[in-house]
């Protein structure tokens, strides 16, 4: 594959490489600290939706349930992230202690999501998607 130059004189990469193609080869590029945030949460995804299926979405861990989007999860610079979804409003007085926009909970990777909430919302996914 011929490589191309960008503008500011480096070496193009080739589209596919370093991405992601399951959730092991993501959660083994991460540091560890945020690796074991992430595992834990893995765990409890899919003890909340055993149903569910592993897949990459948008280059990130996601769980897919009858072929639909349910959740995804990642590494930030400085934190870990959970993407319910719009559920994050529906539980906002659970999430007052994390940093929390539309559809995402940060936290950081010393201070795991509790596995009760993740549960929690992850079940009230299920019952929003039908």
């Amino acid at each position: 594959m011929k490589q191309k130059m960008t503008t500011t004189k480096r070496i193009a990469k080739p589209a596919k490489a370093n991405k992601p193609k399951t959730h092991d080869d993501y959660l083994a590029a991460v540091p560890e600290d945020k690796r074991t945030a992430l595992q834990k949460l893995r765990k409890a995804i899919k003890a909340a939706a055993p149903k569910a299926e592993e897949c990459i979405s948008y280059q990130i861990p996601a769980f897919r349930l009858n072929g639909k989007f349910l959740v995804a999860y990642g590494a930030g610079a400085n934190h870990c992230a959970f993407y319910p979804g719009s559920v994050v409003q529906a539980l906002k007085e659970e999430l007052k202690g994390y940093d929390t926009s539309k559809g995402t909970v940060r936290f950081p990777a010393d201070k795991p999501l509790p596995f009760a909430l993740v549960r929690k919302l992850v079940k009230l996914r299920i019952e929003e998607k039908g």
